[in-house]
């Protein structure tokens, strides 16, 4: 069963997203449900700061043993910080996806109310 949070926002696209301590900034990365359908991740590449995303476009790639997927920025925004540590340490992702394993940290411009609350979210991974 896979690990959903209540403090969370989610996507149909498996992203979460998270508040940081800075107003309207935001982190995003992959749920526990996705990381685990992916398997072990070995490369994660994530965009330059200052890139601006529309919600729903592509911001990076994560590949794992089984497959290589799209990210994909849940809302419209500008990149202002990526985890520099998955470059080293990819597996952070599955070890802490919703911890040390964040991607990208999004200065939110865009609505919010599309994202999924941890009900939802549960009810389409079928848990």
């Amino acid at each position: 069963m896979s690990e959903i949070r209540s403090e969370l926002q989610y996507t149909k696209d498996h992203e979460y997203v998270r508040a940081s301590d800075e107003d309207g900034v935001f982190y995003v990365g992959i749920t526990d449900y996705a990381q685990g359908e992916l398997g072990d991740v070995v490369y994660v590449e994530l965009p330059e700061v200052g890139r601006t995303l529309d919600a729903h476009e592509v911001f990076g790639t994560i590949e794992a043993v089984k497959a290589v997927s799209e990210l994909y920025s849940p809302l419209a925004g500008e990149v202002v910080e990526i985890n520099g540590r998955l470059d080293g340490e990819p597996a952070l992702v599955n070890s802490d996806p919703y911890g040390d394993g964040w991607m990208i940290k999004l200065r939110v411009t865009g609505d919010r109310s599309a994202l999924l609350d941890s009900s939802a979210y549960a009810s389409l991974i079928g848990e």
